[in-house]
């Protein structure tokens, strides 16, 4: 299928990168130095969005990975303003669910369909897969189903629903990973603290990440990390948070759900920011490792 690709940031030129695999890919992004990234991958360079438009045969097929919020709608409404009947454009990004709601009907009343993709994977998803959760018209989730294909793994993609949907369940699973990413972090300042004991907490990721009932992926990314390091004594502890935990916890709120733990996790996220605990250094690496976020070295 040819596709057009627009934002060429960690994971959209990851993600690209997969696509070309099997598909052709026109991509633009403001950044020069990602399109000459990009171009020497094989994708086809545009110059600019509307240069993209006109590289692509109806119905189009655009896929957007560029921050939330206000970015997203002035690129929503710049490449929509270019598109015709039926075609498809893709919010991949962690927009709002209900931004991308709004979205959806403002598009459909002038014949174009959108589709709300919440994206997980980090910067692992060119070599593992991404998993996708897609929201909007069904129609046009089952014509780019070839596209999901190609950049998951079996069983890595799927339909949510109507509208917003894609999107609300990527919000909900950030809000889990705030919880999960907090009690290891938690747990493993406990076993650096018991000072008798001496503990290698590489020796405790490794053995735990092989058959205990904790095991995960975040619990691999945290033996790499313990592998290379176990003081961080290089990194603040400084814990940023990108929104989602914040709009999880609304959600809850306005459906009086209890989340304790989700809530925690974010209110230490806040606190990390005056204070330097160890477990906050193990949550700003287990940012950094899946979704190549960064941290901030001692000397910042």
């Amino acid at each position: 299928m040819q596709i057009g690709f627009v934002g060429l940031g960690k994971m959209g030129l990851n993600m690209v990168k997969r696509l070309l695999n099997h598909h052709e890919v026109t991509g633009f992004d403001l950044n020069e130095e990602a399109l000459k990234l990009a171009e020497k991958e094989g994708m086809i360079v545009a110059s600019s969005i509307q240069e993209l438009i006109s590289k692509l045969k109806p119905p189009r097929v655009i896929w957007m990975m560029v921050p939330s919020g206000e970015i997203t709608d002035k690129t929503i409404e710049n490449i929509s303003n270019a598109l015709s009947k039926d075609d498809i454009l893709i919010d991949g990004g962690n927009s709002f669910y209900k931004e991308s709601i709004k979205h959806f009907e403002n598009l459909k009343k002038k014949n174009i369909n959108f589709l709300d993709i919440g994206t997980s994977g980090g910067i692992w998803g060119l070599k593992e897969g991404y998993c996708l959760m897609v929201g909007g018209d069904e129609k046009s989730f089952n014509y780019i189903e070839p596209i999901l294909k190609t950049l998951t793994i079996k069983d890595g993609y799927n339909y949510m629903g109507k509208a917003g949907s894609g999107h609300y369940v990527k919000m909900i699973h950030n809000g889990i990973e705030y919880g999960l990413m907090q009690a290891y972090a938690e747990g493993f300042e406990m076993l650096k603290e018991k000072k008798e004991f001496d503990l290698d907490l590489h020796k405790i990721s490794k053995l735990w990440k092989s058959s205990s009932v904790v095991r995960s992926w975040l619990l691999d990314l945290l033996e790499n990390v313990f592998e290379k390091d176990q003081k961080l004594t290089d990194i603040k502890a400084f814990v940023k948070d990108s929104g989602e935990g914040r709009w999880t916890l609304k959600e809850a709120i306005d459906l009086e759900v209890s989340t304790p733990a989700i809530a925690s996790s974010l209110f230490e996220r806040f606190s990390s920011r005056k204070k330097d605990a160890f477990q906050d250094k193990i949550l700003a690496k287990l940012r950094d490792e899946f979704g190549g976020h960064g941290t901030e070295s001692v000397e910042d």
